[in-house]
């Protein structure tokens, strides 16, 4: 056997299937972009989707599709989400109290970079609230302070905070429209007779157990029975479901 004619096949091979992939993301891409460009017929589309599938959305569907690329993170060891801190002065928190009031107790009760992070109504549970840290005002879904409640006041908080180290080596990209996102989850995964709780754009990374780790603009979709769905904003791609453990 000729072997070094077999790597030079192997390698145009490899090269071929690179390119042939790569081209199919970049029709992808165009195709998402170009229904995006026309909001009022993607509004139409996707109220006739939605009748013909007997789906609810009582989400607010966000306004902005701002340019975005991915980020790297790295985790402060000292703040660890299984390590739970008590209060030295407990206070009241409620969702509905004014976004000052509760900051201003947070900080007294001596809560690190507070002001960092905003409340998750989708996580949150009675007796967990649920805030992530932000970077340029979008959340990072795995990123979380736990305000713990006994007796009716926030006595205890759990964790986590990262430094976004550093920016991809990739182009910021504009995101795909919350409109898309939502086609493509009702025309292959969305049962009829679903409810649409929450629709987010942040930044989501796969947990590898490791210090650092590389999170990308994902569009987060919460639906009524606590399915989570995870759709990449830049080229949608979408992940299995994870059940809200709420």
């Amino acid at each position: 056997m000729d072997w070094g004619r077999a790597k030079t096949i192997l390698i145009l091979s490899f090269l071929l299937l690179n390119l042939v992939l790569g081209f199919q993301l970049w029709t992808t891409r165009s195709d998402l972009l170009e229904f995006d460009a026309n909001t009022a017929s993607a509004t139409e589309e996707i109220q006739r989707l939605l009748k013909s599938k007997n789906i609810q959305v009582s989400a607010e569907m966000p306004k902005e599709v701002p340019r975005l690329q991915e980020i790297e993170v790295r985790f402060d060891e000292k703040m660890k989400s299984d390590k739970q801190i008590t209060l030295d002065a407990p206070f009241k928190y409620s969702p509905l109290m004014s976004k000052g009031s509760t900051k201003d107790a947070a900080v007294k009760a001596s809560i690190p970079y507070m002001e960092n992070y905003q409340y998750d109504p989708v996580l949150s549970t009675n007796g967990t609230y649920v805030f992530h840290q932000l970077y340029r005002s979008l959340p990072m879904f795995e990123v979380k302070l736990e305000l713990i409640e006994q007796n009716g006041m926030v006595a205890a908080y759990r964790q986590e905070y990262v430094e976004v180290t550093s920016e991809g080596d990739q182009k910021e990209q504009k995101v795909i429209s919350p409109y898309t996102v939502l086609r493509s989850l009702i025309e292959t995964y969305f049962p009829s007779g679903t409810v649409v709780s929450s629709i987010k754009l942040g930044y989501h990374g796969q947990d590898y157990n490791t210090q650092t780790r590389f999170m990308v603009p994902y569009w987060r979709v919460a639906l009524g029975n606590g399915d989570i769905y995870y759709v990449h904003a830049l080229n949608g791609a979408v992940e299995p479901p994870q059940k809200n453990k709420k």
